[in-house]
């Protein structure tokens, strides 16, 4: 807690004096939150920015906590993208203090029509928004915008790139609704270890069960496991799933419970849900994730 403290009062004072864009080789620094948007940040961005994320592979971001090292990053960045919607947890403090820095939120662009509501987070949205593929698109749109302003000689790269993973994005959108078609409807129920797939579910028909709910700070008891054992024997769910970025001892616990009861349910993978996988590999990438996670629960549920 008095850690957390001093590296507010550092970044309240710091932030203060920071009122220019500064650029390295021409290059726009950039420092980004989540994976996702790193990713994201990096196909628009290109050649002609430097991306650094502060949460890499497996990286929770609802428990994520600033350290030194992020102050430090945070204060020699240009510009600051993160999700926003109470996402990012204990990071939100941190942003709160840049007064001039202004850190860019990119779910604030977002119709709130057509968010998912959630009592749990401050926003009383659910902040899970980049399984919403049009969602990303507007992610990608703002990106573009900001950058153009922040490095206008750039403009025509960064428009030339947005419309490169558009078209990627709408690739992605038809091959994603194709293999979901593969899956009779009565068998889209996708139990995993907490509910960061409901913007997944309203798109594509799935019903979405989370052990732990919204968000992974809250921990599953007992009734919970027992609950949702009773709801997958009821509704003969073939397979659960573990999530990459939340510890897999919870939905084993629930297989288990299930066991006991005298029925059976497999694990049917791990699926990437506040994380993307590691870097370099296609899981690492937003489109390489979003595909590889539609193979794993369609296979598995079929």
């Amino acid at each position: 807690m008095k850690k957390n403290i001093i590296i507010l009062l550092i970044l309240t004072v710091i932030f203060s004096c920071k009122n220019e864009v500064k650029k390295e080789d021409g290059k726009l620094n950039i420092v980004t939150t989540t994976t996702m948007i790193t990713d994201l940040v990096k196909n628009i961005g290109g050649d002609f920015v430097t991306v650094s994320g502060l949460m890499g592979s497996g990286v929770d971001p609802h428990l994520y906590k600033a350290s030194e090292g992020d102050v430090s990053k945070l204060l020699n960045a240009d510009i600051i993208f993160y999700n926003g919607l109470h996402l990012e947890g204990k990071l939100v403090e941190v942003f709160e203090k840049m007064k001039t820095q202004s850190p860019i939120a990119l779910a604030d662009q977002l119709d709130k029509s057509g968010l998912i509501g959630s009592d749990y987070f401050a926003s009383n949205y659910d902040p899970h928004v980049w399984f919403n593929i049009a969602y990303f698109k507007q992610f990608a749109k703002k990106v573009t915008t900001v950058l153009s302003e922040k490095n206008p000689e750039n403009k025509a790269n960064f428009i030339k790139n947005e419309t490169l993973f558009i078209e990627k994005l709408n690739a992605l959108e038809t091959k994603v609704a194709t293999t979901i078609e593969t899956l009779p409807k009565a068998q889209r129920i996708l139990v995993t270890a907490h509910d960061a797939f409901n913007y997944f579910g309203k798109n594509y028909g799935f019903n979405v069960v989370g052990l732990q709910g919204l968000s992974t700070a809250t921990e599953a008891g007992v009734q919970d496991v027992q609950k949702l054992a009773a709801f997958i024997i009821e509704n003969k769910v073939k397979a659960i799933f573990v999530e990459s970025s939340v510890p897999k001892r919870t939905i084993e616990a629930l297989q288990a419970a299930v066991k006991s009861k005298g029925h059976e349910v497999i694990i049917g993978g791990t699926l990437y849900s506040d994380a993307l996988g590691n870097a370099g590999t296609v899981e690492g990438t937003y489109i390489g994730m979003f595909e590889y996670n539609v193979n794993t629960i369609v296979n598995a549920l079929k």
